[in-house]
């Protein structure tokens, strides 16, 4: 993603993976053609995951519709997919993805974003299709441990048994399958 960013030569960026896609031909359009505050970092949007039968709970709810919450309720779980933030190019001149995460880089990020108290617009609109089979959503105790990490160091070591809690609870949760 910084090589992408070090590459990139638009005033806003959107990170899909591999098997992500935008939500329609229509979507930038929708988005963009209507009057965006120049003091507004980031834009955020709906995203769906192109879920199976056999996904949990928790990615079938909705239809599959992730709405973001850009509130203190990111740090019980991220509640921002990055496959639905627009982000102004400026946002990236003093921050960048850290490298010390392999599989949550995106929710670090937006995490410190949030702490930063950035301007956001959120808007009502599915921004992209997601798959549902990367490895973020293969809720394994690697991708637990790199949370309580993440959490840890953007607050306090006071903090980490109240994070290590919630990262247990929810690691359990989607191992039984919700």
């Amino acid at each position: 993603m910084n090589k992408g960013i070090s590459l990139s030569k638009g005033k806003w960026l959107l990170f899909l993976g591999a098997d992500d896609k935008l939500y329609s031909k229509e979507t930038l359009n929708n988005i963009f053609n209507k009057p965006i505050d120049n003091s507004t970092e980031l834009i955020l949007g709906k995203i769906k995951f192109d879920w199976k039968k056999n996904d949990t709970y928790f990615i079938k709810k909705n239809n599959g519709v992730i709405t973001p919450s850009w509130s203190d309720q990111i740090w019980i779980k991220n509640t921002l997919p990055h496959q639905g933030i627009f982000y102004n190019r400026n946002v990236f001149e003093d921050v960048d993805y850290s490298l010390n995460y392999g599989i949550l880089a995106d929710y670090a990020l937006n995490l410190k974003l949030y702490k930063e108290k950035l301007k956001v617009k959120v808007i009502d609109t599915v921004i992209s299709i997601c798959a549902t089979n990367g490895i973020s959503k293969k809720y394994s105790w690697k991708l637990y441990k790199e949370e309580i990490k993440l959490k840890t160091e953007a607050s306090s070591i006071v903090l980490k048994p109240f994070f290590l809690f919630i990262s247990g609870v929810k690691y359990i949760v989607k191992r039984l399958g919700f």
